[in-house]
């Protein structure tokens, strides 16, 4: 980024944030900024940090850059404390997202679809989608202005990678970790796979399903019907058993309706029956009564079943409960987990028993259920229910609104059922996954103690295998007994043992290799069919990511575990957990040291952001219009950094624009121009030199003190917060110190900034807001990469060579060191109680709708400590000035000015929250006396008949005796009181018409882009100078016209046409003042910059947007060929217009101002030189006013001999 100090002369006033991090982002990746960045910390101590890896699948939402817009600020604060920090980017290859996404393609059904295309073919497709969106991804992540190594990634499908993972997997093997079992897991039959208990959890939705009541005939009691209630009659086929609590009270009813006699648990008779006639109770008895009563088998499927003598019975267990149902749950118990559980333990099945499963991979039922063989689950209820009422079962049908799991991949519901797979051994680990735990700080620490805690204390047995083909395969190699088993744990291992040496080490490679039995005469060892978990892939990174321990075997062991890892709160039951089980696993310690986790972000409605529903903006879009930065800083600078949800609302990203960018980015042109204005008042180069600033600082004004303690202060907070990964705490404050130096330092300085004390004193304060100013593109710089490089490239620009050292980039800076020297607590009270005095003046003067250009009398401030009156004598001339008041009255005694308190209860508050107790306590507050209401402030709160009452519960009111005018109005923070005398004065009024003038020059000024250091004249004209009014105000100008002139920074005097004819009119405008019109000219006592050759202004009417990434509507056009010095003609222009906005087959036409009037442009000559050009769809220029034409470009440029380069086109971009 080549800058020199001359590009610090005339910094444009408003600046396009989004075009401009365009510029930065060339800039990092022409001059290798990032990769410089590593060199330099080369052999620093090392900061470890682990990313998870993302699917590129799908393309990032603004989950991802939340993250990872977190990872990165923590990281480069962490380069900026002096660490080496490594970020590589990593890519989740293998898994269901993949294969799903090839089975739509391909209209795979289910795994004999795959076993016809093969695998090799079928992996094949994966791998060719694998990386689909990894260049959208790179150039999201890129444009958000996180810094990570795409180049030296790791992907999930590298052989190293799935080599490192059959080594981790070979060690828990060895250590007895790993057994083959059947367990009754959340099942997907979109994708034909099981999912882990913390996948299954990922996807709750609110759905309305069917309910039943079915009554089961008991054999051994006559006419007697036990009464089961499910939500999945699906399952009733494969009925084997029923449950009931002992200690729950059940009884026996007569049905009026059936003559039945029906067994229930008492509690849920009102669930049953809707009222008491409908049913007659004869017996009641607790549940333990019932065990062992045995049932007619609604279907006939299983009746022969192994065990079936001890099936279709009533067991005992205390799952059961009376929330819901009938108190008699059903149990099928190969589809669900209580119920195979309850079932084992009760004999009806065993772990050797055969599965008696009725439904395939695909969720459909087999030749086994014969009345609904090929019918889909689901589907299938219906069918169920009807044959069920043909045999009199079925009680009742009804809806249920409940919370159900849904396949967090394919988005169906998810079904439980039993399935073998390959376990990892994780409930005997508790102990010591909770200690390893204990040994890791979270921000924020309740999701660790809590919602994962709670989760490792029910750890239960990890299934990690996959019936599916693209993932590592499961390296395990059985006999076809079964009894002979070999683990591999490495490639070299592999070929030892079956002399094939293989360079991939996916199904379609590995699945044909053989192993010798090592009995012989024995067939070979074949590996079994499943692939690995993709969590378990993922959960294996900190190895796999270094091919640990085949490399960097050393390196690993001194880096591990991590410094630092981030990811949503999602993952508390995912990532999170799978990298504590392995290394818990493996080393019995913990995988990372500190941990971020984010909430989730919503659409503004609340709801989950969906591409269906499009309820969200386009992140990319986001970024176009508002910036990086600006969306960075809405994210982190929200609840969801403190693991809460986040309603995404485009407002607030545009908000983070308006509250923060623009005060600062004007806090840095006005530092800019104030140096522009004293280099060229004194004649000498302004360098910032930090012994003459810290030298002068011990004689320097209290506000120069103030702002400096105030900096050093957040040094020290943002430090110490940082170093504990409260990123929540730190951005309110950076943002609250923004406002502090915008809104308090630069206001209240303005004066000595500008010079108007002397030279050393415009000196001192330049260096203070230069001082501030480098400091906070430091500490910004990690929060907003961008901006915090603008600015820096700029002020590094006024540093001496001595002390300007590494100054490529602001990201190659350390992070300033608080000098506790400088930080005066006692200042820093005294100035906030001044600003709570300043703010108090503003809502009195809001209240009465005064504004400050008008002076008022006085103000008074009461504080019953002296101290704090003594802080705010020393601070008078600030409150002076601000408020624009003419004296300050300091006291303690608020009696003195007949001033007291009464209250009034906040009815819509207290009235929701106390309902009942309203009125009593209304009357009592009403009652409270003043002494009892100071009582009351000083506490906190208030104490109301027994009732805890907020303070802002309560309005108090200030009262007045005939001590004081009835003019005063007064305000108070519950600590300060603050009166403010009203009274109208004719002196008052007429200096506040004075300011009122210099309010409408300043805003011409701007309007015309003019900076302090341009000389100029300033040239008014009251129109109907006859009038009352007329004549009030050029009075008041001529009496009040050294003030007027000394505040614009230039001579103001009335309007003369021939001194105006000698001059160049910069800009010309009519504005209204009290109901005067008054005619402002501002002309150049300077020759004006301008181009060499003719030249026009263009701007965009209303009706005509610019398109294609283009923001501003006004550019520059020259009208001469910079080679033969020919004018274009007007279709060359109207080009011209085009490729500048986007205009491409757009209709538009083109009027140029021609002496205030707006008239189609039909020939280019020199004639039009300087003018302004209309371009809109319409006839005619509607509304002249809007459009000011301006005697120098709109675009900054550069005159060359004999031709002329525009640095930007339109304004705002550069060229």
């Amino acid at each position: 980024m080549e800058l020199s100090r001359k590009d610090l002369d005339r910094i444009p006033e408003s600046i396009n944030f989004p075009n401009e991090e365009e510029g930065i982002l060339n800039f990092w990746k022409t001059e290798k900024i990032f990769e410089k960045c590593m060199e330099l910390s080369n052999g620093r101590p090392r900061y470890n940090f682990y990313d998870g890896p993302p699917f590129a699948t799908g393309l990032p939402h603004y989950g991802h850059i939340l993250a990872g817009t977190i990872k990165d600020i923590v990281t480069r604060f962490a380069y900026q404390q002096g660490f080496h920090v490594d970020r590589r980017f990593g890519w989740d290859c293998h898994g269901l997202p993949v294969e799903f996404e090839i089975d739509k393609m391909l209209g795979i059904q289910g795994p004999k679809d795959v076993e016809k295309l093969g695998i090799d073919v079928y992996n094949a497709e994966c791998r060719k989608i694998v990386m689909r969106y990894a260049n959208e991804w790179e150039e999201i992540i890129t444009r958000m202005g996180r810094w990570i190594d795409f180049k030296n990634d790791y992907k999930t499908l590298y052989p190293w990678y799935m080599e490192s993972i059959w080594w981790i997997f070979k060690q828990l093997f060895d250590k007895g970790l790993v057994y083959q079992g059947v367990k009754v897991m959340p099942y997907s039959t979109a994708c034909t796979t099981p999912l882990s208990n913390f996948e299954s959890g990922q996807n709750y939705k609110d759905v309305v399903d069917v309910c039943v009541i079915v009554a089961l005939k008991a054999i051994d009691i006559e006419n007697t019907y036990f009464l089961i209630w499910t939500t999945t009659p699906w399952t009733l086929p494969s009925n084997l058993a029923c449950c009931v609590n002992a200690k729950m009270t059940y009884v026996k009813v007569h049905d009026v309706k059936t003559e039945r006699f029906y067994i229930l648990a008492e509690s849920r008779l009102s669930y049953v029956y809707k009222n008491e006639t409908e049913y007659k109770v004869l017996e009641k008895f607790l549940g333990d009564h019932l065990a062992d009563q045995h049932y007619e088998p609604l279907f006939p499927y299983f009746t022969q079943c192994e065990n079936s003598d001890k099936a279709f019975r009533i067991l005992i267990d205390d799952y059961v409960t009376e929330e819901s149902g009938t108190g008699i749950v059903h149990n099928a118990p190969y589809f669900g987990e209580d119920d195979y559980r309850v079932c084992l333990a009760n004999g009806i099945i065993t772990k050797s028993s055969k599965v008696l499963c009725p439904v395939d991979d695909s969720g459909r039922f087999t030749e086994d259920a014969t009345d609904f063989v090929g019918q889909y689950v689901k589907d299938a209820d219906k069918n169920i229910i009807t044959l069920l009422k043909t045999k009199g079962a079925i009680v009742s049908v009804g809806q249920v609104k409940h919370s159900y799991p849904f396949c967090w991949r394919s988005d169906t519901p998810l079904i439980y059922k039993a399935v073998p797979s390959w376990f990892i051994r994780v409930e005997h680990m508790s102990k010591d996954l909770l200690n390893c735990s204990s040994q890791t700080y979270w921000v924020p620490e309740f999701v660790k103690e809590k919602r994962f805690g709670n989760w490792l204390k029910e750890a239960r047995d990890w299934a990690v295998s996959r019936n599916r083909y693209w993932g590592t395969p499961i390296p395990i190699w059985k006999s076809p007994t079964g009894d002979e088993i070999v683990c591999i744990g490495s490639v070299k291992q592999l070929e030892e043992l079956s002399g094939v040496k293989v360079d991939d080490l996916h199904r379609e490679y590995v699945d044909k290799i053989e192993i010798p039995s090592s009995i012989p005469g024995r067939p070979p060892l074949r590996r079994i069919n499943d692939v690995f978990d993709c969590w378990f892939e993922s959960g294996s990174m900190p190895y796999a990511q270094q091919h640990f321990p085949f490399k960097n075997e050393k390196e690993f062991m001194n880096n591990f575990p991590a410094d630092f890892i981030a990811e949503g709160i999602d993952q508390t039951r995912g990532w999170f957990y799978t990298l504590l089980v392995i290394s818990t696993a493996l080393f019995n310690k913990p995988p990372f040291a500190n941990l971020i986790a984010n909430g989730l972000v919503l659409a503004a409605d609340g709801q989950k952001m969906s591409k269906r529903k499009k309820n969200y903006p386009d992140p990319m879009n986001i970024v176009h219009l508002y910036g990086a930065d600006a969306l960075r800083l809405y994210l982190i600078n929200s609840p969801v950094v403190r693991a809460e949800n986040l309603r995404f609302k485009e407002e607030g990203v545009r908000d983070i624009i308006k509250d923060v960018f623009l005060p600062w980015y004007n806090a840095f042109r006005f530092l800019l121009q104030n140096i522009a204005r004293y280099e060229k008042e004194y004649n000498e180069i302004y360098v910032y030199d930090e012994k003459r600033h810290e030298t002068s600082l011990k004689d320097a004004s209290i506000i120069d003190k103030w702002i400096i303690s105030f900096k050093e202060s957040l040094v020290q907070f943002f430090t110490t917060e940082m170093k504990q990964y409260r990123l929540y705490t730190v951005v309110p404050r950076l943002t609250k110190f923004i406002d502090q130096l915008t809104n308090w330092y630069v206001r209240l300085n303005r004066r000595r900034i500008k010079g108007e004390f002397g030279k050393e004193d415009c000196i001192l304060s330049l260096d203070t807001l230069f001082n501030v100013l480098f400091s906070m593109v430091k500490m910004m710089a990690p929060f907003s990469p961008f901006l915090s490089e603008y600015i820096y490239q700029r002020l590094v620009l006024l540093l001496s060579n001595a002390s300007a050292k590494k100054t490529d980039s602001v990201h190659f800076q350390m992070m300033p060191v608080c000098n506790s020297v400088f930080i005066c607590t006692d200042i820093e009270r005294s100035v906030s109680l001044m600003q709570s005095v300043i703010d108090m003046g503003r809502i009195m003067r809001d209240r009465r709708t005064i504004p400050v250009k008008y002076p008022v009398s006085e103000i008074i401030v009461i504080h019953k400590d002296e101290s704090c009156l003594k802080d705010i004598k020393c601070l008078q001339n600030f409150i002076l000035s601000e408020l624009n008041v003419r004296n300050l009255t300091l006291s303690s005694d608020k009696e003195l000015y007949g001033v007291t308190l009464r209250a009034e209860p906040e009815f819509k508050l207290l009235g929701k929250r106390l309902k009942n107790n309203f009125k009593a306590v209304m009357a009592a507050i009403k009652a409270l006396s003043d002494a009892e209401i100071n009582k009351h402030l000083q506490n906190g709160y208030y104490d109301i008949l027994g009732q805890r009452v907020n303070l802002e519960e309560v309005k108090v009111i200030y009262s007045f005796s005939d001590k004081v005018s009835k003019n005063f109005e007064a305000c108070s923070d519950n600590d300060v009181l603050v009166l403010m005398d009203m009274t109208p004065n004719t002196e008052l009024f007429e200096e506040g018409l004075a300011r009122e003038v210099i309010n409408r020059i300043q805003k011409l000024k701007k309007k015309a882009k003019l900076v302090p250091t341009d000389n100029v004249e300033i040239f008014y004209n009251i129109n109907g100078a006859e009038t009352q009014e007329s004549k009030q105000i050029l009075n008041i100008i001529t009496l009040y016209h050294d003030m007027i002139t000394s505040t614009v920074k230039s001579n103001v005097q009335s309007f003369d046409t021939v001194k105006v004819a000698q001059k160049r009119v910069i800009i010309t405008e009519a504005c209204d003042l009290k109901g005067v019109q008054m005619t402002l000219t501002i002309c150049s006592n300077e020759k004006p910059n301008i181009p060499n050759l003719c030249w026009l202004n263009i701007v965009l009417a209303d009706d005509i947007k610019p398109r294609y990434g283009v923001v501003h509507n006004k550019a520059s056009v020259l009208l001469e060929n910079t080679q033969n010095k020919q004018f274009i003609t007007l279709p060359e222009l109207r080009k011209e217009i085009e490729i500048i906005f986007g205009l491409y087959g757009t209709n538009f036409d083109m009027f140029i101002n021609n002496s205030g009037k707006f008239l189609q442009l039909n020939n280019i000559d020199k004639t039009i030189n300087g003018k302004l050009v209309v371009v809109t769809n319409a006839n005619s220029v509607s509304d002249n006013s809007k459009y000011e034409a301006i005697c120098v470009p709109f675009c900054q440029f550069e005159n060359k001999e004999n031709s002329v380069k525009f640095i930007e086109n339109p304004c705002g971009r550069n060229v």
